[in-house]
């Protein structure tokens, strides 16, 4: 078999085996060292010869963080390394740009019709700053703007033809109306309807100084979750303001017959809204009068000589409704303890007035009345032992003469009080009240 010879100066290398630079024979002592890079088959690329060798591109290989002129990647073009490093540096396209606030502040704003020209500066401004940051939320800005622009049009167009003055004289109307269950104590108010009869939903609230058809005189908390029942809510009604009345119109004189006591209470339905008390209120008896300056007369109101005296009778008159409903015919015993119940009550609060130093003014009333009260409770300590039916009447019937007699009368008088005593009716107190129950007060749904 024949050796090929090597190639040779017009004979091709072999492409697919890498080039083998020339071997000094190592016996040779003055040969060069051998290049660490000369087995890289890479290094004798066609830019490692070629007119842009090495020497012409060292002063960039520091640049790429070479150690010095002879980089660890010589022959690499342009002194950078061949391929991109993926996963390095800043990549744009990882996330989106942000939403302008204005732009949403606008929107809200188109949509609500509040404060357009405001709506529409914010868009304005958005769409500006949307163009200079590269932020999204232009169709917003732009709707609100439009919106905007709209609901200011509508402003200047209420303005002009003053339909906004009505529309503000409606929404005081509505804010000076109050719903029915939202009343205090002290509060003066007329009804939407024309009588006392109809339910109430609102009220219109007014000055107590003026005309006006009812006064709130006390505020009665219903407890528990679920609504107590119609029959229920009216009986605690008869009772609480009834009782309560005597606390806010603490002289009686003052409460003519003309007044009647009324009382607003919650229905089912209103019950679920909230509505959780019985609201006490005067008003008058006919239905259509009105009621003409506060009837309100407590601590709030009335002096120190005031309160003291209208006290004391208050003491005396609790005592005297708290007569036995069965005659002494019927029931004798009943009715001599309740005498001396009268006697009791009837000398001790002659005693309290008394001792008190009244005014100039009002001291010699006062201390005729006094007298009066004591002979009153003479009277009733007499109808307290007596025997038989006749001889208890007879010192009932003038223990009654002195209960709000001509010095009554000249002791309120002097301190400045009612001076008409009141008309007291069998089975009522204060005349028909239409609807009225066994106390003469009218129930009212709300």
């Amino acid at each position: 078999m024949s050796i090929p010879p090597p190639p040779g100066p017009h004979q091709p290398q072999d492409p697919y085996q890498p080039p083998q630079p020339p071997n000094p024979s190592p016996q040779d002592p003055f040969a060069p060292p051998q290049d660490p890079y000369a087995q890289d088959p890479y290094a004798q690329g066609p830019f490692a010869q070629g007119p842009y060798g090495p020497q012409e591109y060292q002063g960039y290989q520091g640049y790429q963080g070479a150690p010095g002129p002879q980089g660890p990647y010589p022959q690499a073009p342009y002194g950078a390394a061949p391929y991109p490093l993926w996963g390095q540096g800043y990549s744009p396209y990882g996330r989106r740009a942000a939403i302008n606030g204005l732009a949403v502040a606008a929107l809200v704003l188109g949509i609500l019709c509040f404060l357009p020209a405001v709506g529409l500066v914010l868009g304005l401004v958005a769409l500006a700053q949307i163009r200079k940051r590269g932020e999204r939320g232009k169709g917003m800005a732009v709707a609100g703007a439009i919106l905007s622009s709209a609901g200011l049009a509508l402003w200047v167009l209420a303005l002009a033809t003053g339909g906004a003055s009505d529309f503000w004289q409606g929404f005081k109307e509505g804010a000076g109306a109050r719903s029915g269950f939202s009343l205090a104590k002290g509060d003066c108010f007329d009804m939407p309807g024309e009588t006392f009869e109809e339910d109430v939903y609102d009220v219109d609230e007014v000055a107590c100084s003026g005309e006006h058809d009812a006064e709130v005189f006390a505020t009665v908390p219903l407890p528990g979750s679920s609504f107590p029942g119609d029959d229920r809510v009216t009986q605690l009604a008869d009772d609480k303001c009834f009782r309560l009345r005597d606390s806010y119109a603490m002289d009686p004189w003052a409460l003519t017959d003309k007044v009647d006591v009324y009382y607003l209470t919650p229905t089912s339905e209103s019950w679920n809204l909230g509505d959780r008390e019985i609201t006490c209120v005067f008003g008058p008896v006919d239905d259509k009068g009105t009621l003409t300056g506060s009837l309100r007369a407590d601590e709030t109101t009335l002096d120190a000589d005031q309160l003291v005296f209208l006290k004391a009778m208050a003491a005396v008159d609790e005592v005297l409704y708290q007569e036995p409903e069965d005659s002494a015919e019927g029931d004798l015993a009943a009715d001599l303890t309740w005498a001396g119940e009268a006697r009791d009550v009837t000398g001790a609060q002659a005693a309290a007035l008394g001792a008190r130093t009244w005014s100039a003014k009002a001291r010699g009333p006062v201390a005729a009345l006094v007298k009066d009260m004591r002979k009153a409770s003479g009277e009733w300590a007499a109808a307290a032992k007596a025997t038989d039916a006749d001889g208890f009447y007879e010192h009932y019937e003038t223990a009654y003469g002195y209960v709000d007699d001509r010095y009554t009368v000249t002791a309120r008088q002097a301190l400045g009080l009612a001076t008409t005593p009141p008309a007291y009716d069998e089975g009522s107190d204060s005349g028909d009240g239409g609807g009225a129950g066994s106390d003469g007060e009218s129930g009212l749904d709300v």
